[in-house]
């Protein structure tokens, strides 16, 4: 496991994306649970892109341009979904501190939806892994999943730190009205953005 695989990963889950909106929109909305469900979600996302690397069918997706789109445009279509959800559920920042959590496996199911439908991970893998696995196919396919498990662990660090970090402050964001709609609208423009550069990628 070389220093370098290391930062680079580091770089590339600190950098914030769609899961990092997710997680931070869950950590505020919902409270620290939620926002650790949020990024276990987001991180389990990441299982069907390495094992498309490691299967072969990421090199099925990166030469076929109608499956490259079909994914893509399938991704964009549910971060806009993500946007107009976020800015027509009024109630999503303004949860009671006793009120019932949102439900695990609808936390689960958006999470995961969120990086499976998003083809740049697939590409990612294809261009990063190899340069850190062994030359030869004997061992490779092993060291690619240990490259992927150590990068899917970061992930779920990082992204559960951000979280954790806005649940901190969820009780100061809740008493604010003003600050809940600029922030729900900055999450939606988030969405919006994210779905804009994945569109054009």
């Amino acid at each position: 496991m070389s220093v370098a695989f290391l930062l680079t990963t580091l770089i590339v889950v600190v950098t914030p994306g769609t899961g990092v909106v997710y997680t931070l929109a869950a950590g505020l909305s919902h409270g620290r649970r939620a926002s650790v469900i949020a990024a276990l979600a987001c991180t389990l996302g990441i299982v069907p892109h390495l094992l498309a690397t490691v299967t072969g069918l990421a090199a099925l997706l990166h030469t076929s341009a109608v499956a490259y789109e079909t994914v893509k445009y399938l991704g964009v279509g549910y971060l806009l979904y993500m946007a107009w959800s976020t800015l027509g559920d009024r109630d999503a920042l303004t949860v009671a501190r006793d009120s019932e959590p949102r439900s695990t496996a609808r936390t689960l199911v958006s999470g995961v939806l969120l990086n499976l439908l998003n083809p740049k991970l697939t590409m990612f893998f294809v261009a990063f892994l190899p340069q850190f696995v062994p030359a030869g196919p004997e061992g490779s396919t092993a060291a690619m999943l240990r490259l992927g498990g150590v990068f899917m662990g970061l992930t779920f660090v990082v992204f559960a730190a951000y979280g954790l970090c806005a649940a901190a402050v969820r009780d100061r964001v809740l008493a604010r009205p003003a600050v809940l709609t600029g922030i729900r609208r900055v999450f939606a423009l988030c969405f919006v953005g994210l779905g804009a550069r994945l569109a054009v990628a």
